[in-house]
């Protein structure tokens, strides 16, 4: 236990956030192993909580000093923290391992008596490294309790997977990850206030990962738990005035956060926002980061078709071979106005589509295709003169063309002239073409000006 003592002295003395985040991390260094069962086996339940007080008092008095609730608060951390190991050691001991629910309730409590330090008891601004590595553990712990509730043999190492396919993990029992989630905006609302002392910021920093990589919802999106991302979010929005600014982050944090709050608003719709977010997301990503610029692409493409309406060239996608493959069958269609092609690539990519959850937004893109293909119609119809004697192309079109359009792109399928009419209705009602339809004379009559508005036509 003096090991541990020790390193609390020195962190306490340097003001070292990360050095005081490493008395709670539930694994041995690579250089001495047995760390914890030496720290564990140092006490005993009976007389564990006097012997850390005294410890921590003991090696800290002579060069620093705690008020009374602080330093209480430390010692119940690290009862909390023994606990925790105890429970941890047995796990790692027994062949069955199916004690992982009692760890994340042990380390549980260890993540709530240091919420309970900075909330009461004045824990500094320097120490906030130590939340983060609460957080990570506590999500690991209760990954491997969830997996043991269910009965899987899966491993889930200590390491952190950064956000790769976070967002579309299965889930099913998820009772330990799902709370873990909650206490995340809580986490959040902690940092905060802590991190507008500009005197610290920079060490806190580089202590493990910053608020934005912990907090930014991967619990939530692997729950499929959409409305508490939200309230992590909203908790992030509240202490923004606290925080410093975003640049201040590291840029794999930034990246990680923009990530996941670009998916948050492709699921709830709002691809304007969606679109900035991903936008920064891939801009900042590392250029060697290949699978995260993919899983990045695969919400930015969707956004793109329903916003601004563009489509990646078939270059631009080689480097990505699954994401070729997903979009380029899809861009092809919309551009020639296939609509039977159209349905047939969704219908091919249906499954990876579903699971990626872009499914029902690659969908509205069969409107593309459509306004693509009504579009050749009227370009085919060429010029007429003016009043004024100019050439003008001609706006006033037979139904009876598009009808027939819509059957070549749905490859000779019969489809009758008022659901063509309908289809027409609906273009101009979303704006993808201006004019209106005159139902006596069997006539369409398009603007003048901008008949399909962002074609130039």
């Amino acid at each position: 236990m003096d090991i541990l003592f020790k390193t609390f002295r020195d962190a306490q003395i340097r003001g070292s956030g990360p050095l005081l985040a490493t008395t709670i991390v539930p694994i041995a260094p690579a250089d001495n192993p047995t760390q914890l069962q030496a720290f564990y086996r140092g006490t005993n339940s009976f007389s564990v909580a006097g012997d850390i007080r005294s410890g921590i008092l003991a090696h800290s008095n002579t060069d620093v000093r705690f008020l009374k609730a602080e330093g209480n608060a430390w010692s119940d951390l690290y009862v909390a923290y023994w606990k925790a190991i105890g429970e941890l050691l047995e796990v790692e001991n027994s062949t069955s391992k199916a004690g992982w629910v009692k760890v994340y309730e042990a380390w549980k409590e260890v993540a709530n008596v240091l919420i309970r330090g900075y909330s009461s008891a004045g824990f500094q601004a320097w120490t906030v490294p130590c939340l983060y590595v609460a957080g990570q553990y506590l999500r690991i712990f209760a990954i491997k309790a969830d997996e043991n509730a269910r009965g899987s043999d899966q491993d889930v190492g200590f390491g952190t997977a950064g956000f790769q396919d976070d967002v579309v993990r299965e889930f099913s029992k998820n009772e330990r990850l799902e709370d873990a989630a909650r206490g995340a905006d809580r986490r959040v609302s902690e940092m905060g206030p802590l991190l507008h002392d500009e005197s610290v910021v920079q060490d806190v920093l580089q202590g493990g990962r910053s608020a934005f990589s912990t907090c930014a919802t991967a619990e939530p999106m692997k729950l499929n738990k959409i409305g508490l991302s939200k309230n992590i979010i909203l908790a992030l929005q509240a202490a923004q005035t606290d925080m410093p600014p975003m640049d201040a982050f590291p840029k794999s944090h930034i990246v990680t956060f923009k990530y996941y709050a670009g998916v948050i608003s492709f699921l709830d719709d709002n691809y304007i926002r969606a679109e900035e977010y991903l936008t920064d997301a891939l801009s900042l990503c590392h250029k060697d980061a290949h699978r995260n610029k993919e899983l990045i692409l695969t919400y930015l493409i969707p956004c793109h078709l329903l916003t601004t309406h563009t489509l990646p060239s078939a270059s631009s996608l080689r480097a990505y071979p699954h994401l070729h493959q997903l979009f380029t069958p899809l861009s092809n269609c919309i551009r020639r106005g296939d609509l039977s092609g159209f349905d047939a690539a969704l219908a091919a990519g249906e499954d990876e589509m579903v699971k990626r959850r872009i499914y029902l937004t690659l969908e509205r893109g069969r409107d593309i295709a459509l306004r693509n293909l009504l579009r050749k119609v009227f370009l085919a119809g060429g010029f007429e003169d003016s009043k004024d004697g100019e050439r003008i192309r001609r706006t006033r079109i037979p139904l009876e063309e598009f009808v027939a359009a819509v059957r070549l792109g749905s490859h000779g399928n019969r489809v009758e002239s008022d659901e063509v009419e309908c289809l027409l209705a609906n273009m101009i009602y979303k704006n993808l073409m201006k004019g209106y339809i005159s139902r006596e004379k069997s006539m369409v009559v398009l603007s003048k000006s901008g008949a399909f508005p962002g074609t130039n036509v």
